[in-house]
Formats: C-alpha cells, structure tokens, sequence
C-alpha cells in the first residue's frame, strides 16, 4: 500500500513504515519537510483505518530507537529512500 504526502518539500521518496498493530507494511511518500508527526499519522491512516489508540499514544522507532521529537523531519534522521520505520503503541497492551 502506498501513501502520497502532500508537501513542497522538493522530490518525494517512499519510505517503508511497518505499523505493529496492524502487522502491516505500508509504504508512504515523503520529501525533506514531512515531519515524523506527518508520517505516523499517513501510516496509522494507511493500515489501520481507524487507529485503536490516539495518535499520541503511539511512538515512532528509526534505526532502534524512539524518535522523540516528532516535529523533526524524515531527512534531519538519516532517512533515505525505503528507511525502515516502525509505529507501535507507547504502552503495552494486555493481552487477554
């Protein structure tokens, strides 16, 4: 599945944004101004439909590790064309 970010941020390039909740890999256009923020949210909208959780209560993981400042952008990380991005929820769920 793939996601068009709107932007004007010059050449747009997929990454790749796996979506725990889902077990969903989706794939989202991005340039050098889409935000981390902008991100999660076109890929919670991707695989999910309808997030089970706000969008707040999930994190976004780059090469490991969280990404805690959401308002950066893709390409003040490192990322490049199919980076690897991860969205799960903040908290662990239980499981019943």
């Amino acid at each position: 599945m793939s996601v068009a970010v709107v932007g004007g941020g010059g050449a747009r390039f997929p990454v790749r944004v796996m979506v725990t909740d889902a077990w969903d890999s989706v794939t989202v256009q991005v340039d050098d101004s889409t935000t981390v923020a902008q991100l999660k949210r076109d890929a919670l909208r991707a695989a999910l439909k309808q997030p089970r959780l706000e969008e707040r209560e999930y994190v976004v993981k780059f090469r490991g590790a969280a990404v805690l400042d959401e308002s950066q952008t893709v390409r003040a990380l490192g990322a490049v064309a199919n980076a690897p991005f991860i969205v799960l929820p903040a908290r662990r769920l239980p499981v019943r």
